[in-house]
């Protein structure tokens, strides 16, 4: 039997969608008063698509069809609907059945299925989308299994079936085709999910960067102004497509601001806009959507400011800009956005209020502030760099960071990926497009906001609790580059967007100043490097002699990569020459040419035009003919070469007779600086090429751990923020996955203590369990090694004389675990971020400096080994001073455990083992505790939707 809640309205069951085309689309349960909207969509259904769905001729509804697909129970009836401007474009239901095929009720849990999209919207992924939503409320209700039948004619619905990844079942039946879809989510139907994901958000992205079309919404007819600007940047920038001016009070007789097209309205425009670029005051910006929506636009840039950066009523505004756009199927750049930049030849759009329009270039640019997006342009033209694209997303109240990071994933304009981020709406996703985008291309983030313990005011997204020190960990395990300054986001985003990877840390250093070879050899013991002894060219080195060195260490098979040093050089008369830097140049670009690729950065101290000759070296086309080894036309990319073993796969780059351009840095330490963090990376691809494995062991009892989780619960009352497991439960929770924790007895009394030894075994440890004292061998409230009675009572003597009765101390007797390193192991769920495993080792100094090393949760066993060596004081686990190594194959393999606990059964919100005792052989845990709570909901593992905040 339902109870009277399964029968209200599932608002959570409420989406927008992108589309295979990139357009948007809302997915939402039809309700009783949809009567009008079915009918009329109904009406513009072919017959031929009437007759795939009914079998039959079925050239209308009637009123007992139209009331029994509008009337739900919303448990054995559902009906969702796709809507676009408020309209019908597709529908979806299924009806519960029994093993005879007829209506029925839990427990059954087979439902019949059907789909009707409208003809005018089929091959934009709706069906596919839409039976993603159904399954999921499907699975929600109980139902594991849908049925379908299909006209073997019906082409285009037996693939949307076939292709959805489900485990599935076909057979022929008086003349249809029945299909069975187990509804149980799949590796190949997540795999299908996120790839249809990727190409529609990505697609999404492609339509607001490559319009044909532009309006300028808001332009004056008088020079300055927001609107003025953004049209003044777009016709100098060479926009390639139509502009228009837009602005409701331009008299009537003006007909042309800047030479393009002024009108009063997008309705007085005869073709489609494509992009609409909106500056006009927050409260005319509804009837701005509203005509945009009306005339088929497909993007809108909201420069607008008075949203969620200004308080309440301009969040809840901001909620409702999202709401109206999506409703016509379009996304939104902003609002309080400073524009976007798309420099490729076909488009050349600049959409920014940019005061100076950057060179085209293989860097994607994306950032949450105007300000830092003007810094970053204006560093990177500085340093004669260039850009593929740039977006200033503001707000970033629909188009975030995750959808550009889907865009450059395969783009093949993009190199680099630079992100200046104040907050990140949706971790899980953030980190799984930024490891997926890192394994083909850098991805560098700046992250601002770090300490502030919540987002920027105009950021409406979720605030999540993880500490700085944890989303860092979490960014490197993504193979993220984490920056802590827009600085070092240039300073490495222009060396990787310029030279190769290194293929290791040994660096050569070689200049003419025996002083700044001596600060860069520092700077690269400082950030992990290997440098080789600096070679001193002295101050008389020219121009030919850095060229004759630089070819040499380049030719080194020892050396990855070299760092130039240059200061001015002494003349023939004795005096100090700046000497002309086009000169030193090209003399460092052709040793860079000829030899084999490593990356090159250079280090000068006051020599005039070095920097702008070095970012001048080259273009970023490809030159005309075709590629070198290949017969390719020079726009068609070369087949990938066979990589030596070890190397680095790297993207593909300008061809080698093209001198790359090489970055120049004003200090050693931003030089080295990117340079480290190119090794990083460089490590990071080559173990991303090959993953580790999430190891499965067969003492494992998944099914045992879930009774006993689900009796817990079930017996406590329910409390959304969870309860603690007692002692036995948490010991046989952990037993069923091999993990054993020594146990412990109470002592009420010294009698108590003795009688506990004597079950336990002599010797044993002496500790209290209060919890300002637990775990505190440092303020005396544990005692150790008390080999006999004796030695007990004593103990137990001085324990309560100095901290208090046993009541309040509640002591305990455990037997000694073999001497070893204390650590502790700790996973916790974050509701954004998701399991996170960390470790580090015990005691007040680790705990003082923040020692912890983090992972995300499942963690393969390279992770593992990872984690554990990841904490500065991780040389006290293998031999420090002398000292023995400890197990670190059974602390991997407890690590692989507990991640596998919380893996496997959401309703572990917490686990603590401290401390874990690590010996030269097998380990102790002797200590645990682990929280339960009712399962968090996964956005991640659910159907596709926008998110909504």
């Amino acid at each position: 039997m339902t109870t009277p809640s399964q029968h209200a309205y599932p608002d959570h069951w409420e989406a927008d969608v992108v589309l295979r085309d990139g357009g948007t689309a809302r997915v939402r349960p039809i309700t009783t008063d949809d009567a009008e909207r079915l009918v009329s969509f109904y009406e513009q259904v072919s017959d031929e698509s009437k007759y795939y769905r009914f079998f039959a001729p079925y050239p209308r509804l009637s009123d007992k069809d139209v009331y029994r697909f509008t009337h739900h129970d919303y448990v054995d009836r559902v009906g969702l609907a796709v809507t676009v401007g408020g309209e019908f474009v597709a529908t979806v239901r299924y009806d519960r059945i029994d093993a005879r095929g007829m209506p029925a009720s839990a427990p059954a849990d087979e439902a019949e299925v059907a789909f009707l999209v409208q003809d005018a919207h089929q091959g934009r992924g709706i069906a596919s989308a839409l039976l993603e939503h159904i399954a999921a409320v499907a699975r929600e209700r109980g139902i594991r299994r849908f049925a379908a039948e299909v006209l073997p004619a019906n082409t285009k619905m037996i693939k949307v079936f076939r292709d959805a990844g489900f485990t599935q079942r076909r057979n022929f039946e008086d003349g249809a085709v029945r299909l069975v879809l187990d509804l149980e989510p799949t590796a190949e139907s997540l795999a299908v999910q996120r790839g249809r994901e990727q190409r529609a958000e990505a697609r999404s992205v492609q339509r607001l960067l490559g319009p044909s079309s532009v309006a300028v919404v808001g332009a004056g007819r008088t020079a300055g102004g927001v609107g003025r600007a953004v049209l003044r940047n777009l016709l100098d920038g060479g926009f390639t497509g139509r502009t228009y001016a837009v602005n409701v009070a331009l008299p009537p007789e003006l007909t042309e601001i800047d030479g393009v097209p002024a009108v009063r309205s997008l309705a007085e425009i005869d073709e489609r806009v494509d992009l609409a670029v909106v500056a006009v005051p927050a409260e005319r910006v509804p009837e701005v959507v509203a005509d945009c929506g009306e005339h088929g636009v497909q993007g809108l840039v909201v420069l607008s400011a008075g949203y969620a950066e200004s308080g309440p009523a301009g969040r809840e505004r901001q909620r409702e800009l999202v709401r109206q756009a999506r409703s016509y199927g379009m996304r939104v750049i902003g609002p309080n956005a400073f524009g976007v930049i798309n420099t490729g030849p076909p488009v050349r759009l600049n959409a920014s209020l940019a005061p100076e329009t950057p060179g085209r270039g293989r860097i994607g640019l994306f950032t949450q502030s105007g300000a830092i997006g003007i810094a970053l342009l204006a560093g990177l033209v500085r340093r004669g760099a260039g850009v593929s694209t740039f977006i200033s997303a503001g707000n970033r109240a629909d188009v975030s960071g995750n959808d550009f990071l889907q865009y450059w994933h395969d783009d093949p304009d993009t190199d680099v990926v630079l992100l200046y981020l104040e907050s990140i709406g949706n971790p899980r996703k953030f980190t799984r497009l930024a490891r997926r985008t890192g394994a083909a291309k850098p991805v560098v983030v700046a992250k601002g906001a770090r300490h502030s313990g919540s987002a920027p005011p105009g950021h409406a997204v979720p605030v999540t609790g993880i500490p700085d020190a944890t989303v860092s960990a979490l960014l490197s395990q993504a193979g993220v580059i984490r920056v802590d300054t827009v600085t070092e986001l240039v300073d490495a985003g222009l060396l990787l967007a310029n030279q190769p990877l290194p293929a290791g840390p040994h660096v050569a250093i070689l200049g003419n100043s025996e002083s700044l070879g001596l600060l860069t050899y520092d700077a690269c013991l400082t950030e992990g490097l290997r440098p080789l002894p600096p070679l001193d060219l002295t101050t008389s080195a020219r121009p030919e002699d850095f060229r004759t060195a630089l070819a040499a260490v380049l030719a080194d098979p020892g050396c990855d990569a070299v760092v130039v040093t240059a200061i001015p050089w002494v003349g023939e008369n004795g005096a100090m020459e700046s000497g002309d830097g086009e000169v030193l140049a090209t003399a460092l670009r052709e040793a860079a040419s000829t030899a084999p690729a490593k990356p090159v950065a250079v280090v000068h101290v006051e020599i005039g035009g070095l920097a702008k000759a070095l970012s001048a070296a080259t273009t970023t086309a490809p030159r005309p003919g075709p590629v070198p080894g290949t017969g390719a036309a020079p726009d068609t990319p070369p087949p990938p070469a066979p990589e030596p073993a070890g190397a680095v796969p790297v993207p593909p780059r300008e061809p080698r007779t093209a001198p790359r351009r090489i970055p120049a840095y004003p200090a050693a330490e931003r030089a080295v600086r990117a340079l480290g963090r190119a090794v990083t990376y460089a490590q990071w691809r080559r173990q991303a090429a090959e993953p580790g494995k999430v190891p499965e062991y067969d003492d494992i009892d998944e099914s045992g751990a879930a009774g006993l989780i689900d009796r817990v619960l079930g017996e406590a009352p329910v409390d959304p923020h969870g309860m603690s497991l007692g002692d036995d439960d948490t010991r046989e929770l952990l037993a069923r996955y091999g993990i054993a924790v020594r146990p412990t007895l109470p002592a009420s009394g010294p009698d108590g203590a003795v009688e506990a030894a004597a079950r336990l075994g002599y010797p044993v440890a002496l500790k209290t369990t209060t919890p300002h004292l637990r775990h505190r061998a440092d303020l005396g409230g544990v005692r150790l090694d008390l080999a006999d009675e004796e030695r007990l009572r004593a103990a137990y003597g001085e324990l309560t004389e100095l901290l208090g009765e046993p009541a309040e101390l509640r002591p305990v007797v455990q037997s000694m675990a073999p001497r070893g390193v204390d650590t502790v192991v700790r996973a916790v769920i974050d509701p954004a971020a998701g399991a996170v495993l960390s470790f580090g080792l015990a005691g007040v100094a680790s705990e003082l400096l923040g020692d912890v090393a983090h992972r995300l949760v499942p963690v393969t066993d390279r992770e593992a080994a990872e984690l554990l060596r990841s904490v500065r004081t991780a040389p006290l686990l293998f031999g420090w001073r002398g000292s023995a190594p400890v197990d670190a194959a059974a602390l991997e393999e407890l690590l692989l455990r507990v991640s596998r606990l919380v893996d496997d059964h959401p309703e572990i919100v917490s686990v603590a083992l401290e401390p874990v005792v690590v010996a030269t052989q097998g380990l102790s845990v002797l200590g645990a505790s682990v929280r339960l709570a009712p399962p968090p909901s996964r956005d991640d593992l659910g159907p596709r939707r926008l998110p909504s905040y």
